[in-house]
This record gives structure tokens, C-alpha cells and sequence, in this order.
């Protein structure tokens, strides 16, 4: 208890006096928890005949907030909130700090009346209301808390040449800095005919983010401070550029890729965000199930032969190859990568990363691998012929290789190797297995509950799902960003070989065929798998149809609106 309300003193949150008759209210009321900051402003409100708000209910109005300046909003954690009775309540959660509302007053020429929240939600519906970045337009002062380190060509380029306003600069560090605490994936900045949308791509789905309605006559300008990060030509309009920024928030480096392409109303940027940490995981971090990571374990312990992880952009596959490869990361191998991009930095591992432009591809890199006596070989991707080719011919002369393709399932892979040039016996005596793989999102912990909608008992019935078995749906709150979901998991879909797979594939038979053939020695598919994570209330059904598909569910979700 002495340190919250020490800390509320220090902040003016509470006077002396009142901490006096707080602690001894509460210690008589016998209540065994420590108080929060919430049971100190309602026991204020109560006390000054105020009232308390947790601004979950409340929808601030937009014509009130804008009579305010935003830069002294956000620096005295002040949010209007309406108009009663010829005043405008206003939501604080330091009452003895008096110096923002008296300000404010002077200002505007209004009268005010304090309603008591905690920081916490003030802050959260400030960023939601104003926009990200409010203050930048207007304010030139403060540092932002992330550095850019200039990594490019040009070192002696100086980052802020050709931006005629420093708080351009700094709206685009608080962009960068509040994706990356949001831990977005992916930064798009969309122009259109009369606003400059930003959206963040958060557990794999785009979030509008609020910015202020001026941003877009900054547009060029917040471009330009993009480009000039990426040492990109800042005149070149005509054209898509690609580069990178290397940038670092609470002593973590971030590197952003950088995609610019023209548009009808100007240039779009899309930044990918990767964190360049040494990456820790281990396979049974990603919560495979005992039959999927038995298999995978086996795989890893063989001497040689290739190992594939299918599925679409941003699906999970490097995280669980580096997973796999901290299994058998040791003193006794060598392993090697050629990668684009090095998403993770691991100890231990030799990297390298692809070149197009210095003529270092993925065929060429393998190439020189393969004299660098490798014992395991991570191939980033394969894309071409040239690389697969290669791929299977390394794991025939002793080499554990590990490798992604972009199809929809496991048994998919087999023909795709065909279709690009592999003979049928290479890949029938190299292939040691596929894995494929999606991600869901995991359902917030704060706010879950239990789904009895007819829709999902439908569904429940027809997967065969245990009637004593929970299952959840999203709600969304604070926590959560009001999406219902935190995080997310892997479902996966692992193929064995087999004598009977391998003569298929000496056949060229179709992926249906060996798909069949799989089921029968044991194959679960990527559906079932997210019914597993459904039965032990992890994520939706919603979410599983989202991201598989299921022939069984195809009348019942259609039927259900699913």
C-alpha cells in the first residue's frame, strides 16, 4: 500500500491528508488485497462528491475535443468528454495537479468539471480519440524514444535533410515505436483522395489506427522522412523502391523492410517489422500435439535428407524452422542458413543473407554452402528450379536440409517439387517429410467467454467434439484492443513418408491421391488440428474456419453464416 499511494503523492493524484484517511479506511474495512490506483480515485470521488468513470461506456465528443489543443491534452492526461449543463466534464486521474486545468480554462474560456479516471484508460482513449502522434503537429521538444541506426550506403547522409518540419520526424518514430509496442507485424501507410490512412497488421489482421484528420496535407513529407530512412531516392515518384531501416526501441533492435509503391493519390509504403533478437524457442514452445512432435523430433535426428515447411506469408514457417533447429544446435554440427531476410539472429548459426543485387541468390549461396562442409543446410526458400534441385541433391550427399514452399497443404509439396523440374525418383528418395502450417489467434484471457450460439453447436457436433468440452468465442475489451484475441499459435499438418508415398510419387499421382494415402497412415490435417486448440480453449471456431478449410463444415458453416 505505501508505495502506490507514494507514488500517487509524487503525482498528485492524492494530498497528504487524504493518504492519512485513505489507509486507515482501508485497513479497518479488513480487506486482505493491496489497493489500486481505481480504489483510490473512487474513494477520492466519493470523498469530493465527484464522479468516477473507467471511460469503457463513455464516447467522448468529437466537437468538444477539438476545442481543446491536443498537445496539452496529452501532456496534462486530460480528455474532454462532453457538455452538461453549460460545462464540460473532463476525465483526470491527477486531482491536485491543477496547473493542466487551469491552463485549459485560460485557454478556452470554458468551465470545467473534473470527473476522476485512472491514467491507464485516459491514456488509452486519448491515443484511441486523438490519433497517433496528435502532439507532433504542434510540438518540436521532446525526444522520442527510439533511435535509428543508420546502417545504409550513405554515411554520412544526414536523416533529417529534406523534412521541413521537425515534428514530421518525430510522427514518424511515434509510429514505428507504437506498432512495434503493439507488436505489429507489418506498417501500411495508404494514401487516398482525402485522408492518409494508417494500419497496423497485429496477430495477422490489419487495425485501422487513429491519426489526426491534418496528417494527410503532410503526406509528402512523411514520405519523403520514410525514404530518407531507407536511403531511398526521395524524387524518384514514378516507381516502386524497396529498402530497409534499422531502428532500436527499449534495447531492441528492429529491422524494417521497406516497400513504396506509386498510387492513385500518391505513394504507398508498407514497412514489415522484424525483430532481430537471438531467437531462444524450442520445438516444444510451439505446443505442437504429441503425435506431430514425436514425428518432427524423429526427422531431426536423422544424419541426412530434406525436410519441408509449407503454408502462405506470415504463417509461422521460419519461427518453427529455428525452433527445430535449437534442437539440434550443438557443438558437434555445422549449420549454415541462406536467408531473405535474416528474420532471427541465433548463436551458434552461420547466416547468410541473400543479395540479389550483389548476385548472391539462393542457387549461388547453396552452392557455396555445400563447400563450406555443412552438416545442416536451412534454405530461406525455395523458389526456383535451380534452388531445388540443388536442395535435393544436398540432402543425397549427406546433408539434413530444411527448406519452405508456398503451397496449401503437405502433400501439395510432393508435385509442386515435380512441377519445378525435380525428377519424381529424386524427390521419392530425398523427401523425409512436409510439414504445413497455420496460425490462429489466441483468445484474450481478460475477456473470453463461452459460446452456446446454435451456429457453433452445430459445428461442435459435426467435428465430434466432446459434449462436456468448453468452447469459447471472442468479446474484445482494453486489453485486448477489443479484438477478443492475444497472440498467436500454430496448427499444423505433418506428412510422413512411407514406401506407399514414395511409390506414388514415382508415379506423379496427384496430391488428393497422396493425401489419401497419408490419412491412412495417420495424417491429421490442419482443421483438425484448430479443433484441438478449440477443444482446449484456445482459440474460436470462427477463427479455425477462418484460416482452414474443412470439407465437412462446408454446408453447416455456410448454413450458420459462418
Amino acid at each position: 500500500m505505501t508505495e502506490i499511494l507514494d507514488r500517487m503523492i509524487q503525482t498528485k493524484q492524492i494530498s497528504p491528508l487524504d493518504r492519512e484517511a485513505f489507509e486507515s479506511e482501508w485497513t479497518d474495512s479488513g480487506a486482505q488485497s493491496e489497493p489500486g490506483e481505481e480504489d483510490v480515485l473512487r474513494w477520492l470521488a466519493r470523498e469530493y462528491s465527484l464522479s468516477y468513470t473507467d471511460l469503457s461506456d463513455v464516447e467522448p465528443d468529437r466537437e468538444v475535443l477539438s476545442l481543446f489543443p491536443a498537445r496539452i491534452l496529452l501532456k496534462q492526461e486530460i480528455l474532454p468528454i462532453r457538455r452538461v449543463n453549460g460545462a464540460v466534464e473532463v476525465a483526470v486521474s491527477h486531482l491536485f495537479a491543477t496547473q493542466g486545468l487551469d491552463t485549459l480554462r485560460t485557454l478556452t474560456g470554458l468551465n470545467l468539471t473534473p470527473v476522476l479516471a485512472s491514467s491507464e484508460a485516459i491514456r488509452r482513449e486519448m491515443k484511441k480519440r486523438l490519433g497517433v502522434g496528435a502532439d507532433t503537429l504542434d510540438t518540436l521538444d521532446e525526444e522520442a524514444p527510439l533511435q535509428v541506426i543508420d546502417e545504409g550506403a550513405n554515411d554520412d547522409a544526414n536523416l533529417d535533410e529534406g523534412v521541413e518540419d521537425a515534428s514530421i520526424i518525430r510522427f514518424v518514430n511515434q509510429v514505428l515505436s507504437d506498432a512495434i509496442a503493439l507488436r505489429a507485424t507489418d506498417i501500411h501507410l495508404e494514401p487516398f483522395e482525402d485522408e492518409l490512412r494508417i494500419r497496423y497488421r497485429i496477430d495477422g489482421v490489419l487495425q485501422d489506427v487513429p491519426v489526426p484528420a491534418q496528417i494527410k496535407r503532410f503526406q509528402p513529407a512523411i514520405v519523403s522522412r520514410v525514404k530518407i530512412l531507407s536511403h531511398l531516392d526521395i524524387a524518384e515518384k514514378r516507381l516502386p523502391q524497396d529498402g530497409r531501416i534499422k531502428v532500436r526501441v527499449d534495447e531492441h533492435e528492429v529491422d524494417v523492410r521497406v516497400s513504396l509503391i506509386p498510387m492513385l493519390h500518391g505513394e504507398g509504403v508498407v514497412m514489415r517489422l522484424l525483430k532481430q533478437d537471438a531467437v531462444s524457442m524450442r520445438l516444444a514452445d510451439l505446443q505442437m500435439a504429441e503425435r506431430e512432435e514425436r514425428m518432427v523430433r524423429a526427422v531431426l535426428g536423422m544424419p541426412h535428407g530434406i525436410v519441408l515447411v509449407t503454408g502462405p506469408t506470415g504463417s509461422g514457417k521460419t519461427t518453427t524452422l529455428y525452433s527445430a533447429l535449437n534442437e539440434i544446435n550443438d557443438l558437434e554440427r555445422k549449420i549454415i542458413t541462406i536467408e531473405d531476410p535474416i528474420e532471427y539472429h541465433m548463436k551458434g548459426v552461420n547466416q547468410i543473407q541473400v543479395s540479389e543485387k550483389a548476385g548472391l541468390t539462393f542457387a549461388r549461396g547453396l552452392r557455396s554452402i555445400l563447400r563450406h562442409d555443412p552438416d545442416v543446410i536451412l534454405v530461406g526458400e525455395i523458389r526456383d528450379s535451380e534452388t531445388a534441385s540443388i536442395a535435393v541433391h544436398a540432402s543425397l550427399t549427406g546433408h539434413l536440409v530444411f527448406s519452405t514452399l508456398h503451397t496449401n497443404d503437405a502433400p501439395g509439396a510432393l508435385p509442386r517439387l515435380v512441377d519445378m523440374g525435380v525428377e519424381p525418383y529424386l524427390v521419392a528418395s530425398s523427401l523425409e517429410g512436409v510439414l504445413a502450417q497455420r496460425l490462429v489467434r489466441v483468445l484474450c484471457g481478460e475477456c473470453k467467454t463461452e459460446d452456446t450460439s446454435p451456429a457453433t453447436q452445430a459445428i461442435r457436433v459435426e467435428i465430434g467434439l466432446d459434449p462436456a468440452v468448453r468452447v469459447y468465442r471472442a468479446v474484445g475489451c482494453s486489453a485486448c484492443r477489443a479484438t477478443g484475441y492475444h497472440g498467436r499459435r500454430g496448427v499444423f499438418e505433418l506428412m510422413g513418408m512411407n514406401d506407399e508415398i514414395r511409390q506414388l510419387i514415382l508415379s506423379s499421382t496427384s496430391s488428393g491421391v497422396i493425401r489419401e494415402a497419408a490419412r491412412r497412415s495417420g495424417l491429421r490435417t490442419l482443421s483438425e488440428d484448430g479443433w484441438r486448440l478449440v477443444g482446449l480453449g484456445a482459440t474460436t471456431v470462427d477463427e479455425v474456419l477462418r484460416v482452414t478449410k474443412d470439407a465437412r463444415l462446408n454446408g453447416v458453416s455456410a448454413a450458420n453464416g459462418h
